[in-house]
């Protein structure tokens, strides 16, 4: 019976006549689909031998279809985030504002001015207003903009102190030689750097003297890092930046100043525990700030440094610089993005912001809305969370609509993912949680039928 499923089975030149795939190949190569038809064919043969199952030609053609449709799609795919994390990393944190959005959609599509001098007719420098506007929100003398946070960690550090520096130490607290998302830790990186690690004081205590007694003759810089996604409580002490500054300036040293996520805001008028700010770490005397042009930005992933001018341009003529420069799509996004802060618009404009800002009223009005439009579920006290590795364990009350799931709550949620429209949700004690705090308020239409369909398919 094997050897009969197998001789069923057609050839892939037979495949490629069969009428679906001839109509397929008016859109598409023909060695784009001779490869699917070869790849369908081959798992058609496995489900023979581990199974002894055979598949039709009518669902070999179909399965080629879905392969040839799945692989031309755009992508990344569309999705409503109703978890209530409002820095999903998973989700690709910050949602554009329209503006940034409407800008990077216009410097990608036609030709710009990037690296362009209207005034002169020559070649320009596409960091001096991408540096301006760093300048201008953050109260530096200059800054420059990398495809993200660690590479401006590791271009810092490779300037600084990198391979053949006769100064190459740098020092840091045993405390904040940490680890963040994806693995990249920062001994790691300064290895990469050709910096020499100085770790000092303890993992819970380090005090301005513990860095003062670590310099010697071949100390480059001391390092700050803010443990953007942690919390250690307890028995603990963390020497200010003044304080290190202080140190620092006795022995004409730079100190960088890692903040992490970087915040441009005081968070602590959204009932949030204050997150340092890049302006505090500037007026505070560090030599060079780093932070994230996402996060608590609100902008396209980048790394932004801001600082001191002398210091900035020898970042910039680094080697690496060239390798993590951000291309105009992301330089576009991000100009507009700090935009928003010098307008004073940010809160309105930034999603995040907006998101972050809305009252518990708004919340609950847009839960209730979801529920007697599905009828489904209960609207429930809760708690949003900010993620991304910002802000770690600080949560915001909201309100959410709460559907409770007889059968398996895993399978209810795969089917709000795969719906026309995905949404994707939380579970809680097998209880689906949508939160409409991370929802786009014009998405609230999208997430009822979504529920609607889920309901119809799943419940």
């Amino acid at each position: 019976m094997t050897e009969s499923a197998y001789r069923s089975l057609p050839s892939v030149d037979a495949l490629l006549q069969n009428d679906e795939v001839i109509r397929l190949a008016a859109n598409f190569s023909r060695s784009l689909i001779t490869t699917i038809a070869r790849d369908v064919l081959s798992d058609a043969r496995s489900s023979i031998k581990n199974t002894g199952e055979s598949r039709s030609v009518d669902q070999l053609t179909a399965q080629i279809t879905q392969r040839v449709q799945r692989i031309s799609r755009n992508w990344p795919n569309v999705v409503i985030n109703a978890t209530g994390v409002v820095l999903h990393t998973n989700l690709g944190r910050s949602p554009l504002s329209p503006r940034a959005a409407k800008a990077a959609t216009t410097s990608a599509s036609i030709y710009s001015d990037v690296e362009f001098a209207l005034s002169t007719g020559k070649r320009g420098d596409r960091n001096s207003h991408i540096s301006n506007l760093i300048a201008q929100v953050t109260e530096a003398e200059a800054g420059i903009a990398v495809n993200n946070n660690a590479a401006g960690v590791l271009l810092t550090l490779a300037t600084i102190a990198g391979d053949k520096q006769v100064k190459s130490e740098v020092i840091v607290s045993r405390g904040e030689s940490v680890e963040i998302g994806g693995g990249f830790r920062i001994p790691d990186v300064m290895q990469q750097s050709g910096a020499t690690l100085v770790e000092v004081g303890t993992t819970n205590r380090t005090y301005a003297s513990d860095y003062e007694s670590a310099i010697t003759s071949n100390t480059a810089a001391i390092l700050k890092v803010h443990p953007s996604n942690f919390v250690v409580d307890g028995f603990t002490h963390t020497a200010e930046l003044k304080d290190v500054v202080a140190v620092a300036k006795q022995h004409d040293l730079p100190v960088i100043n890692d903040l992490g996520s970087g915040c441009l805001l005081d968070t602590r008028q959204y009932g949030l525990k204050q997150e340092p700010q890049v302006q505090s770490s500037i007026s505070d005397g560090a030599t060079l700030t780093l932070f994230s042009g996402d996060k608590l930005i609100g902008g396209p992933q980048a790394g932004l440094i801001a600082g001191e001018q002398k210091w900035v341009e020898r970042v910039s003529k680094h080697p690496l610089a060239r390798a993590v420069r951000i291309d105009k799509v992301t330089l576009s996004a991000m100009s507009s993005t700090l935009v928003a802060y010098l307008t004073g618009t940010h809160e309105k404009e930034i999603p995040i912001w907006n998101m972050i800002s809305l009252s518990e009223s708004i919340l609950a009005n847009r839960a209730e809305k979801w529920q007697s439009k599905t009828g489904a579920g209960t609207v429930e006290q809760a708690r949003s969370t900010i993620g991304g590795g910002s802000l770690p364990g600080q949560t915001l009350p909201t309100y959410v609509l709460v559907i409770d799931y007889k059968g398996s709550a895993q399978n209810f949620v795969r089917c709000l993912r795969e719906s026309p429209v995905a949404v994707v949700a939380r579970i809680e004690n097998n209880r689906i949680i949508l939160d409409p705090r991370t929802v786009l308020p014009d998405q609230d239409d999208a997430v009822i039928e979504t529920i609607k369909f889920a309901l119809d398919k799943c419940y």
